[in-house]
């Protein structure tokens, strides 16, 4: 069987050695690179069965690459990992048709899994990017850099390209208003107005 190339994109070389060496020890075979302009040779060349990239490289933004790559070669699954770990990050990711949004650090074990399942996802071309009407940039209803709110800018990201109709749980005072209007603001319910209702205040009968 022929071994999956995996290529990495990413302007810290100490990124680049530690991610190159795990995808190795993987089995798989690995190219990387300093630049988005290298990155994007090799893919217009149909090099590749997977790509990592990070967003902030010296030459391109990496988020601007993807719906580029969606174009010429839709079946290529792209993995975004970025320190800039906000919502928005992760939202725009997905809109623009990343396979797996991954915020720095993360854990080398998880990155391998992903890249697994990049390789095992059916090879039909998913949701189309949005190109028109991203989320707006001018406010974020979500802050917070710690591993838990990275998993609900994750999960939120995922949602926010469906229609599903969500069930938000939690304790009072947890947020559970601003996930939904993140929710709503930031995916295809924008254009519909948001409801909010004070559950607690409608009488029993």
């Amino acid at each position: 069987m022929t071994t999956s190339t995996v290529l990495v994109a990413d302007d810290d070389a100490g990124i680049r050695t530690v991610i190159g060496q795990a995808l190795e020890r993987a089995g798989y075979q690995v190219r990387v690179t300093s630049n988005a302009a290298t990155l994007w040779r090799w893919i217009s060349d149909g090099q590749g069965d997977v790509v990592i990239t990070d967003v902030v490289m010296p030459d391109e933004n990496g988020l601007d690459l993807i719906p580029r790559i969606r174009k010429i070669r839709p079946e290529l699954r792209v993995i975004v990992m970025s320190a800039q770990s906000t919502l928005l990050t992760a939202v725009k990711a997905t809109e623009r048709g990343a396979f797996e949004y991954l915020p720095k650090p993360f854990d080398l074990n998880e990155l391998i899994g992903v890249v697994r399942r990049a390789l095992e996802a059916p090879r039909q071309m998913s949701a189309p990017p949005r190109g028109e009407g991203e989320a707006p940039e001018e406010k974020l209803p979500l802050i917070g850099r710690s591993p838990a709110m990275q998993e609900i800018y994750r999960t939120l990201a995922r949602l926010m390209v469906t229609d599903l109709t969500v069930l938000i749980t939690g304790e009072s005072g947890t947020g559970k208003e601003l996930v939904a209007r993140a929710l709503h603001d930031y995916g295809k319910r924008r254009s519909g107005p948001f409801v909010a209702i004070n559950m607690a205040a409608i009488p029993a009968s």
